[in-house]
C-alpha cells in the first residue's frame, strides 16, 4: 500500500502537502520512498532533499504502463512508506489511442500504445469520439495502474460550503478511484474550518489534514517553476517549519496505515543488457546549479551498464574531468548563470576541444544551450558559451511545453534513423538558427500536429536536443551512447 497526493487542480498546494508529509516522516526517522507523476525535475529535487532518497518519475508517456508498475514495485519495497505526488488536477492527462505499442531493438517505435485489456474494458472508461483514453498519464491513471488510494488536496481559500460539491464530484467521477480522504489547505480561521467540516460531513469523507494559511512557508519560483534546491540556502529551515506543521496538521492515526509500503507481486523488470563493466567507460556528467535536470533512472542505467559517472561543474571547475570518454549535459538553468558560465572560459574551451576531437556528448535542453555560441538572456545581454553549435539560444516570454513524438531523421549518437521516441519539452528559449540536418521530426504526442524539425547531430558525436528523454524502457539509448564512448575508451583516452 502507498498513497497518492492529488489536487483538484494545479496550484492547490500538492507539493507543500507532500513535502510536509515527507518532512514529518523523516523527523520520525521513517524510511520513505517518494514518486512524482509526470515529466518533472524540480519537485523530485525537493523530495530527495527531504528523504535522502532519489525520487522516481512515474510517466507512461515517456516510458510505459508496465514500466510505471515495475518502477514503483522495485523502489517502494525498499522503504517503510511510499508516497506519490500527482500532477495538475487528478484527472488531467493527455489523450491516447487504445492500440498496442511494440519494442524494436529496445526502443519504442512509432505505433500507438495500449492500456492493459482489463483496464480498457472497464465499464465507464472515458474516451473521446476518436476512441482515445482522455486521462492517460494523469494522476488518476497512475492511481488505477498501481491500485493506490488517493488523498485529494483542496484549496479552501475562496470557498466554504462549495467544498462539498468539489469533494463529491471527485469522489463520484470515477468509481475505480478510491478517495481515502481530503486535505483542506489554506484554511483561514476556526470559523472557516467549522463551515468546511459541516459541509463535508454528509459525504462521510475523512478529513486527513488541515493546513492553515501560512505566510512563513513559501518556496520561491521563477520562469520554469520552483527555484531548485541548490539555490535555496534557507531550505533546511523551511523543511524544519514544514516538519513542525506536519506534526500537528495531519491525522496520523489514519494516514500511517495508508502510507505503509507492502511487498508487491514481483514483476519482470526491464534491465539493460551487454554491460561494459569489463572495460569501464567514464562519463563526465555536468551537475551544479546550472545543470541539474536528470532522471535518476537514466543515471542508474548508465551505471548498471558499467559506466563510471564523474560529476563536475561547468560553473566552478576549470575543465572537464580527466580520463573520460563521454559527456552528458542535462537541462537546467544556464540562462540564470550565463555570466558565470561565460566567465569560466577554460571549462568552455575544454568542452569544445573535447567535442571537436570526437568526444561523444549528449546535451538536453539547457545542455544544448551551453553548446551554442551564445545565450542571450531575458535582458538582451549576450554571453559566450562553448561555441560547438553555430547558433545562439535566445530567452523569451513564450513557453514551449508538452510531450513530443520524435522520429529520427538520420542515424545519430543515440538512435537509428526512423526510430520513434517519446519525450518532453519545457523551455522559454529558441535558437537563432535551425540545423540543416536535424535529428528529429517532432509532433504532439496526442495529436498529429507537426511541431517541425529540431535537434543537432553535427558534429556526428553530438546529440543536442530540446527534447528530454527518459531511457527507462529504451535501453538501446544508453547502450548506443556507451558503445560510442567505448570506441574512445579503446584508444586509451579521449585526448
Amino acid at each position: 500500500m502507498a498513497l497518492v497526493i492529488a489536487g483538484e487542480r494545479s496550484g492547490v498546494g500538492k507539493t507543500t502537502v507532500t513535502l510536509t508529509l515527507l518532512a514529518s516522516l523523516r523527523r520520525r526517522d521513517r524510511l520513505v520512498q517518494s514518486f512524482k507523476v509526470g515529466p518533472d525535475y524540480i519537485d523530485p529535487m525537493f523530495h530527495q532533499h527531504v528523504t535522502g532518497r532519489a525520487c522516481r518519475n512515474l510517466d507512461p508517456v515517456l516510458t510505459s504502463e508496465a514500466y510505471v508498475q515495475q518502477c514503483f514495485a522495485r523502489h517502494s519495497q525498499l522503504s517503510e512508506y511510499a508516497l506519490v505526488e500527482g500532477v495538475m488536477g487528478l484527472f488531467d492527462g493527455v489523450s491516447s489511442s487504445v492500440n498496442s505499442h511494440t519494442l524494436r531493438e529496445g526502443v519504442r517505435v512509432a505505433s500507438r500504445r495500449e492500456a492493459p485489456m482489463s483496464f480498457v474494458k472497464n465499464k465507464g472508461q472515458r474516451t473521446n469520439d476518436k476512441g482515445q483514453i482522455t486521462d492517460f498519464a494523469s494522476t488518476a491513471h497512475i492511481a488505477r495502474l498501481l491500485n493506490l488510494p488517493v488523498v485529494l488536496v483542496i484549496d479552501c481559500s475562496r470557498l466554504s460550503g462549495s467544498v462539498a460539491a468539489i469533494a463529491h464530484g471527485y469522489q463520484s467521477f470515477d468509481p475505480r478511484i478510491k478517495i481515502a480522504g481530503v486535505v483542506l489547505n489554506r484554511v483561514g480561521s476556526d470559523r472557516h474550518l467549522s463551515l468546511l467540516k459541516d459541509s463535508l460531513e454528509p459525504l462521510q469523507l475523512p478529513i486527513l489534514g488541515v493546513l492553515r494559511r501560512q505566510d512563513n512557508i513559501t518556496i520561491p519560483d521563477r520562469h520554469l517553476g520552483l527555484v531548485p534546491t541548490a539555490e535555496l540556502p534557507e531550505l533546511n529551515a523551511l523543511i524544519d517549519r514544514l516538519a513542525d506543521l506536519g506534526d500537528t496538521c495531519f491525522d496520523w492515526q489514519r494516514l500511517l496505515p495508508l502510507l505503509k509500503s507492502e511487498p508487491l507481486p514481483s514483476t519482470d523488470a526491464i534491465n539493460p543488457v551487454s554491460p561494459y563493466s569489463s572495460f569501464p567507460v567514464r562519463i563526465a556528467v555536468a551537475r551544479d546549479r546550472a545543470f541539474n535536470f536528470y532522471y535518476q533512472d537514466n543515471l542508474d542505467l548508465l551505471q548498471q551498464l558499467g559506466a563510471k559517472l564523474v560529476f563536475w561543474s561547468p560553473l566552478e571547475d576549470a575543465g572537464i574531468p580527466k580520463d573520460v570518454q563521454g559527456m552528458y549535459f542535462g537541462g537546467g538553468f544556464p540562462e540564470v548563470f550565463a555570466q558565470q558560465l561565460a566567465e569560466n572560459s577554460s571549462a568552455r574551451d575544454a568542452v569544445k576541444t573535447a567535442i571537436l576531437k570526437g568526444m561523444p556528448t549528449v546535451a538536453e535542453c539547457g545542455g544544448l544551450m551551453y553548446l551554442c555560441e551564445q545565450i542571450i538572456d531575458f535582458e538582451g545581454k549576450s554571453w559566450s558559451m562553448a561555441g560547438v553549435l553555430p547558433t545562439s539560444a535566445v530567452m523569451g516570454g513564450r513557453l514551449t511545453l508538452g510531450y513530443r513524438r520524435a522520429v529520427a531523421l538520420q542515424d545519430n549518437l543515440l538512435v537509428k534513423a526512423n526510430t520513434t521516441v517519446y519525450g518532453h519539452e519545457f523551455h522559454r528559449s529558441h535558437l537563432t538558427l535551425t540545423p540543416t540536418q536535424p535529428l528529429f521530426e517532432t509532433s504532439h504526442y496526442d495529436c498529429e500536429e507537426n511541431m517541425g524539425c529540431e535537434g543537432w547531430g553535427l558534429p556526428a558525436n553530438v546529440h543536442a536536443s530540446y527534447v528530454h528523454l527518459h531511457w527507462g524502457e529504451s535501453g538501446e539509448i544508453p547502450q548506443q551512447f556507451l558503445k560510442e564512448c567505448l570506441k574512445v575508451a579503446s584508444l586509451g583516452t579521449w585526448i
